[in-house]
């Protein structure tokens, strides 16, 4: 709107000022009067006319070309997005609002696309997942069937242990839906409970454990409230603890519950297995596991910090990992002012 103020006003004052400077030039140099000076200065604001109507109509062409072609190569990456390819980031040297909206239209073409790729690898590693056990059930019927085995109680017990753990997958994934999709709002009620108390009680029941893998623990736990789901808070931390448990190398455990600026922080420190600190991340991923290589049963899947991280996200929290390799510090940050914006 600007240019085009600026584009309109200097055609209004070279058509003025080239007219009122040629009318001059005509009285007092060429002592040109009455009907001649009209037309003369008819005939030359033609001219006039015609040369601003040119200068402002170049001056449009490519002031609405420079806008045209990034909304033409959008238009081009999202008739390609809707056929399932993958367009090229727009490149565009414009600036203000145009700009912000190419670069909106590239982090979402990159986010779909990353989506789809996630999705894809999901349902890539659920097939992996569920493939060894169908295998081996199938595998069994088929030989129950052609009589190339009898069935006894162990072989039977085999099998259910089998399906038992497709099952425990599909509860797993069913159960990581449930925190992503937000049903927790509408099913899971949402209460003020004090974290210091839920993270003593799983602390408590894993105590065992802890007292046999490692040396020494060291615990300190902070005093604070929060509005949270007490069943998904200790799910998180259960499967924290476990997964230490699966993982470490060492002898010593520090758990922290602090309180600051209004956030509760609680963290996990000990010595464990190898993780590269570039693909430190990956671990909250679906199915991802450190030794991707080992044939697990269904508790190590690889969904447990997948799972936690939906939950604390839907708490409106944060979890994550510091390491340098081999020494790690999982962390969950909490608000303690409210964890959802309303209890359902």
């Amino acid at each position: 709107m600007a240019l085009n103020s600026v584009v309109i006003l200097l055609v209004i004052l070279l058509a003025g000022f080239s007219v009122k400077d040629y009318a001059c030039f005509l009285v007092n140099s060429e002592q040109i009067m009455g009907q001649d000076l009209v037309d003369m200065l008819n005939g030359f604001l033609w001219k006039v006319g015609l040369l601003a109507f040119v200068i402002a109509g170049l001056f449009h062409y490519f002031t609405v070309r420079r806008i045209v072609g990034p909304i033409k190569k959008m238009s081009i990456a999202a008739s390609e997005i809707r056929e399932g390819n993958i367009p090229q980031r727009i490149e565009t040297k414009t600036s203000g609002e145009l700009e912000k909206l190419v670069q909106n239209f590239n982090a979402m073409s990159e986010k779909l696309f990353t989506i789809q790729e996630q999705r894809e690898e999901m349902l890539r590693d659920i097939a992996h997942e569920l493939r060894s056990p169908l295998t081996n059930i199938n595998g069994y019927l088929e030989a129950l069937e052609n009589e190339v085995i009898e069935g006894d109680p162990k072989l039977f017990g085999s099998l259910l242990e089998e399906s038992q753990r497709i099952t425990r997958i599909v509860e797993l994934i069913t159960e990581m839906n449930y925190w992503n999709n937000g049903s927790y709002f509408s099913e899971k009620k949402f209460h003020p409970l004090n974290i210091s108390d839920i993270l003593a009680e799983v602390i408590t029941a894993f105590r065992l454990k802890l007292d046999n893998e490692f040396s020494e623990v060291d615990v300190h736990i902070e005093q604070a409230v929060l509005l949270g789901n007490k069943d998904g808070l200790m799910q998180v931390l259960s499967n924290i603890l476990q997964n230490t448990l699966d993982y470490n190398t060492g002898q010593h455990l520090e758990i922290k519950g602090t309180v600051k600026d209004n956030i509760y922080t609680i963290s996990f420190t000990h010595r464990g297995q190898f993780i590269n600190p570039g693909k430190k991340e990956r671990i909250f991923e679906r199915f991802y596991r450190l030794e991707e290589s080992r044939t697990t049963k269904a508790e190590g899947a690889g969904l447990g910090l997948a799972i936690a991280k939906s939950i604390v996200t839907a708490h409106h929290g944060k979890i994550g990992v510091d390491s340098d390799g081999t020494c790690h510090t999982f962390w969950i940050e909490l608000p303690l002012e409210k964890a959802v914006s309303k209890e359902v």
